[in-house]
């Protein structure tokens, strides 16, 4: 069954990213530029979900999903 409500897809896209800097982290200082982009983006996807800005939130998944 495909989620598609962004109450759905957000945490995912969190918990992917999550995985991602873990990655970035291991690289050692190539990747911490890396990393910290990662860091800000998720932080940010963080506050948009605490604070139930729905707007923000949709902004904070549009921007995780160009990680790679």
């Amino acid at each position: 069954m495909d989620s598609n409500t962004l109450g759905d897809k957000l945490p995912q896209e969190m918990a992917r990213c999550r995985e991602l800097l873990g990655g970035y982290k291991e690289i050692g200082p190539a990747g911490t530029f890396g990393a910290a982009m990662i860091d800000r983006s998720l932080a940010n996807a963080d506050k948009a979900v605490m604070s139930g800005d729905i707007a923000a939130m949709i902004r904070a998944y549009e921007d995780l999903k160009t990680i790679e």
